[in-house]
Parts: C-alpha cells; structure tokens; sequence
C-alpha cells in the first residue's frame, strides 16, 4: 500500500509541498492539471512541469486525479470521438511521465454534491454537510453560486465556473439520457480508451458518484455493488478499474465498504482507495467526520482490515477532512485533519501487519 495526499497546484493550494512531505508514511501527491480546459489533451511540457515540482520536494507523482472527461462523451454526442482522442494522448503523455492510474468520474454535470461546506460540529470543526431534503429543492444554477462563494477562494475540484457556465443547455441535453444510455456512452468511451492504458500501462480508476444516488433527474450510475461488477465487465481488462470511495459509496448504508473491497480487490479492480468517514444523520443526510471509526458511521478498522485482506498493493488518501486548529483552506482539502487521518490509517495499517 501507499500512501497518497491529494495537492492541488503551487498556485491553487494553501498547502506545500515541503509539509506534506513531513507527514509521516507519506509517498506522494495525488495532482493534476487545473489550468487545461476540460477535453484538450494535457501538454507533455506540463506534465512534465508538474512531476518536476512534486519529485523536487522528495514526493512520487503516480497517481492523476483527475483528467476529467468531456460533457460530449458522458452525452454521447458526434463530437465526442474528438475528444476521446484528446483523452487518448493525455494517457500516453501521463504514461509516459511515470503515472501509474488515473482516477476519473462519470457523472453528468456535477462531481460531488453537498448542502453546507461549513457545517459546524459541537468540537467547533467545520465539515462538509449533505441534506437530500434542502437539495432536492434547491435550484442548481443557485447552488452553483453558492458553491463558488463559500469555498474559501478556492476552487473546488469537479466545480469549475468554466463546466457548469452552460448549465441550463447542459441539463436539456441529458433529458434524453437515461441511466443504460450513460453507461452506453462509458461503454464506447472505455473500449476506445483501454487499448492505450493496456499500450503505455495507465490503469483507469473510476471513482464512485457521490452521493451514489440521482439528482435533478440526471441519471447515476457508479453507485452500487451490482453497477460496479457491470461497469468492470465493460471492458474486461485489469486496466479498466475502481477508486473505491468508501465515503462516497458509504453514504448508501447498503453498500457494505468491506465486502466492496475484498470481492473487487480480489478480482484486481481496485487501483486506488479513498478512505473517509462519514455520519449518518438520517436517511439521505450525513455530514463528513474524522477518519477515527466511533466518530462517523464507517468502520475504519474494517476497511483497511479487508485492504490488507486482499494484500493491496495500491494507492491509498484519506479525504474530506475537517477543518480544525483555525485553518482556512479548500473545504474538505485542509493540511491538518487529512494528515491526522494518514496517522491513523497507517497506524491501523501497521497494527494489521504486526498481528498477521
């Protein structure tokens, strides 16, 4: 297992390098390229650029999150084999570069969705709330903005002003697109693409919806333990694969996160862990917490008992810290919960090997 720690940019982070490194366990960031428009491939020279940085501080860059794909391809429209293409050389640069998986998402118009960035708790921490009551009748274009103005001056990833400026054309298009359709469109997407992953070694890693449940009508498909073996069978190949989330997957009690784990790591399907926990407040309501099990709902112990279970060789981060100690930071993305979280993992992680 390594332990991974997702860093936005020396421009778009509040957090160093040089920190990051100090925490202990740590192997690498988790990065990626902000200031290249969603569907053009990534340029060589950035890649590059960037892999410099990261290799400067002492940290490895073998994970992307996340080359994110096109509304056209997730839509299914004629436009969408040029920026397969696009997507195609980006693999090949990143691969060539020394990057192992690409994390990515399919989900229509909105990556992950919360009701409150800054829900306070009764220790004072703030975390990010989800309330399916307020957001089933909130209007997006509303949530968009409110998005924008509480993150801190930060931008939050998968919320991009320059994705969701179409919004209202956007959600028209996908009336026609139920959930079979969508996984149709990932379908053509994957067939195209795996061949290069298989080519230059680039493992995919799509990352669960979250929540893992419809919204505004727009269908969701990374959902279930049932869409995740339809979605590996896709393309059967060991380079077609799982970020296993165990937040965003968790928040449906349904979802056992253990049981995920060891029937698609024992398949290889598993190229990277995002391991988190959350607090059920009511059905559909839960808010983030610290990664410690008796804070949230999720057995952390549990979780990484069945990673080591299966002998993960992988990539693991923690996610969606608190904010804690005063900092202000990206929402869920500050320095000093996430690096407590990385604490307790890899002491778990310890503990699991010493008792084996």
């Amino acid at each position: 297992m390594k332990m991974t720690f997702r860093w936005f940019g020396v421009n778009d982070d509040s957090i160093k390098l040089e920190q990051i490194r100090q925490i202990p366990g740590i192997t690498g960031v988790v990065g990626a390229l902000y200031d290249v428009p969603v569907g053009d491939a990534w340029p060589m020279q950035k890649i590059l650029e960037l892999k410099r940085t990261v290799e400067n501080a002492g940290l490895e860059l073998e994970v992307i999150e996340s080359v994110n794909i096109h509304e056209d391809i997730k839509l299914g429209l004629p436009s969408r084999d040029k920026y397969i293409e696009n997507y195609k050389g980006s693999i090949r640069n990143l691969g060539k570069a020394g990057v192992k998986v690409i994390c990515y998402n399919f989900m229509p118009v909105f990556d992950w969705l919360r009701s409150e960035l800054a829900w306070k708790l009764p220790d004072g921490s703030e975390v990010l709330y989800y309330d399916n009551n307020i957001i089933k009748d909130v209007d997006p274009i509303k949530l968009v903005e409110d998005m924008a103005t509480n993150s801190n001056g930060f931008s939050l990833p998968g919320w991009e002003p320059y994705r969701l400026k179409e919004l209202k054309d956007t959600f028209e298009k996908y009336k026609s697109v139920d959930e079979d359709k969508l996984f149709s469109n990932l379908k053509y997407f994957l067939e195209n693409i795996i061949p290069v992953c298989e080519e230059v070694d680039v493992k995919m890693a799509i990352h669960p919806d979250d929540p893992p449940w419809s919204l505004f009508g727009l269908p969701r498909i990374v959902t279930n333990k049932e869409n995740l073996e339809r979605l590996v069978k896709l393309v059967d190949s060991p380079y077609n694969g799982l970020t296993l989330c165990s937040g965003s997957l968790g928040s449906n009690p349904e979802n056992n996160i253990p049981e995920l784990v060891r029937y698609f790591g024992k398949m290889g399907r598993i190229h990277f862990g995002h391991v988190r926990n959350i607090k059920f407040v009511s059905e559909r309501t839960f808010h983030e917490t610290s990664h410690l099990s008796s804070d949230g709902s999720l057995d952390m112990f549990e979780i990484m008992k069945a990673y080591r279970d299966i002998d993960f060789k992988g990539y693991i981060r923690p996610d969606h810290g608190r904010m804690i100690w005063g900092e202000k930071a990206r929402p869920g993305y500050g320095l000093y919960d996430r690096a407590l979280g990385i604490a307790y993992l890899n002491g778990i992680w310890e503990s699991l090997n010493k008792m084996a």
